[in-house]
């Protein structure tokens, strides 16, 4: 390490000036009125846990930033995830970023147990990084020392190894040719939705169908499949197939019988309605259920309509 690099040999924690052995200095405390990026309060375990759900719905790998708020290398770091378009990219398409705070209060270190998990990584100076599988299995662990230049972390560096442990992308194809075995197994018919990581509404759908009250309804009567169009091969090829003609955006949504027939998609009367939210949208998206579920009770209709419904406060 060179220049700022080397004050990580000596490390004072800055909250209770608590000399902490074994890890390397981080470069000074943060700017003034630097807003905190890690919870102090959150469980880590949890936090984990909550990514590897998403990460396995969605082909992702979980990145584990261990840190602290005073840790200046980390809000660096941090403020590369977010402001480099190319890294901040990476981070959308592969990866569930969870900010792990270990920072040591009264002796006592947040979120000890999640780093002894992981084999005490942060005994190689903070912020450190480690990569997880949908599964959640251990893949690397990354001191960022190696990813620094002079007083920043170098862009390049940072995304070579975000690209290295990124995901081998999954066949739309595939995906789609699974879930149609399974709805015949089932008796249901695939509700498929295209999607993209940078679209905003895709989120929104991919939420509100991955809510718990909402899947536990859903999946009664069909079988949920998303076809990323950017991420996965022949993604686009896919949904150009299903959807023909139509314009209209993503996200995009269609009703599959077991054997691929389309019978429903999201195109209303005035067009695609994508995740709905206006009342002709949400009209739409339950008259869809109505025809293609027909074994859903009113109550269980329901429960997908108020899910839609905007919330009073």
């Amino acid at each position: 390490m060179q220049g700022d690099s080397m004050k990580r040999m000596m490390c004072l924690v800055m909250v209770g000036c608590v000399l902490v052995a074994m890890r390397p200095a981080q470069g000074g405390p943060p700017k003034k009125g630097q807003a905190d990026i890690y919870d102090t309060t959150a469980d880590g375990e949890k936090q984990i846990a909550d990514a590897l759900i998403k990460a396995k719905r969605g082909n992702k790998r979980v990145l584990l930033q261990f840190g602290a708020n005073w840790c200046v290398w980390c809000h660096r770091l941090h403020d590369l995830f977010e402001n480099d378009s190319e890294v901040a990219k990476a981070l959308l398409y592969h990866y569930e970023l969870v900010l792990m705070d270990v920072d040591t209060v009264d002796g006592k270190e947040h979120n000890a147990g999640v780093n002894k998990r992981f084999g005490n990584p942060t005994q190689l100076g903070l912020p450190v990084l480690v990569v997880l599988d949908a599964d959640g299995k251990q893949l690397v662990t990354q001191e960022t020392g190696a990813l620094e230049e002079g007083d920043h972390h170098d862009p390049a560096k940072v995304l070579a190894f975000l690209q290295k442990w990124k995901p081998k992308p999954r066949s739309a194809d595939d995906v789609l040719a699974s879930a149609l075995e399974q709805a015949k197994k089932e008796s249901k018919n695939a509700f498929v939705h295209f999607s993209a990581p940078w679209c905003s509404w895709c989120r929104r759908l991919d939420e509100y169908l991955n809510c718990s009250e909402i899947a536990e309804v859903l999946n009664q009567a069909f079988v949920p499949v998303k076809i990323d169009v950017d991420r996965m091969k022949g993604g686009k090829a896919l949904e150009a197939k299903i959807r023909g003609s139509q314009s209209g955006g993503i996200p995009f949504f269609v009703i599959l019988k077991p054997d691929g027939t389309k019978v429903a998609d999201s195109k209303g009367t005035k067009g695609n309605v994508g995740f709905p939210v206006e009342p002709y949208e949400i009209a739409h998206f339950m008259k869809v259920v109505e025809q293609t579920a027909p074994k859903l009770t009113a109550e269980q209709r329901a429960v997908l309509e108020k899910g839609l419904q905007p919330q009073k406060k």
